[in-house]
Formats: structure tokens, C-alpha cells, sequence
């Protein structure tokens, strides 16, 4: 009999051990419920953003723009010709160069479940909609959550 109480005694040692380990050990007890980066899509915008001049494309408009003005008039008015296409042709130069810099993409507004907002940004088109239940991953990627 007091060989199945030794036993009895370590068995329910082994448990009150192994119970009071996974209270101190939160990774071994089970995940907490909730997500603190999930939320509902607020909005999803488009934003076009014009690139910047870096002055080459009003060099390279300005002797273009110079060299078309020149093929007008004679004289003084070959001059006036001359600047004037000097001074167009670096304006839309530097235009042109904006544009063919600039850069688009999408901006996703996520009401977080915690509070508050967070945007995400995507090269793409989402495929998702205002209203989508998600998980922001990593900082920049969006993950669709069942409903």
C-alpha cells in the first residue's frame, strides 16, 4: 500500500509541476483570442503623385525649344524667336520629366479591432473592399479574413 501511495504522490507532483510550468510559460498555454493587427477596411484611394524635375528635362527642352524658335523670323524677331522657344521648351521639358516620373498606388485605411487607424500602401489595385475584415502583415501587406 505505501508503494501505491509513493506513486499516487509523485503522479500528482508530475501535474501541479507541469500545470504551474505552463502558467509561468505563456507560449505553452493557449494563444490569447484577438488580433491586434486586424480590422475593417475603411477606404481605399488612389493617389497619383507627380514626380520631381531633376532640371534635365529643361536643359533638354530649352535647346529644343531654342533650336525651333530659331527657324522663325530674321533679324531681331529671329532673336525674340529664339529666347522665347528657349524659355517654352525648358518649361515643358521639365514637365515632361515630371510626368514620365511620376508614381501611383493605392492607399488602404484599416480601422483597427484595438482602436484607432492604419494605412497601407500597394503598388496594385487591392482585391479587396471598404468593409473587408483583414490582417495587416509585416507593416505592408493586407491578408483577408473569413467573416
Amino acid at each position: 500500500m505505501k508503494k501505491w501511495s509513493a506513486r499516487t504522490i509523485l503522479a500528482m507532483s508530475f501535474v501541479v509541476c507541469a500545470s504551474g510550468a505552463a502558467a509561468q510559460n505563456p507560449s505553452a498555454a493557449p494563444a490569447a483570442k484577438g488580433c491586434a493587427s486586424c480590422g475593417t477596411i475603411q477606404s481605399i484611394r488612389y493617389v497619383e503623385q507627380k514626380g520631381q524635375g531633376s532640371g534635365a528635362g529643361a536643359v533638354v527642352g530649352g535647346v529644343v525649344g531654342g533650336v525651333v524658335g530659331h527657324q522663325f523670323g530674321s533679324g531681331r524677331g529671329n532673336t525674340v524667336a529664339t529666347i522665347a522657344g528657349v524659355g517654352v521648351g525648358a518649361v515643358a521639358g521639365n514637365e515632361v520629366e515630371k510626368n514620365v516620373k511620376k508614381t501611383s498606388y493605392y492607399v488602404v485605411t484599416v480601422r483597427l479591432d484595438k482602436g484607432g487607424t492604419q494605412s497601407v500602401s500597394q503598388s496594385a489595385k487591392p482585391a479587396l473592399r471598404e468593409g473587408d475584415r483583414v490582417r495587416i502583415e509585416s507593416g505592408n501587406r493586407l491578408a483577408l479574413l473569413a467573416n
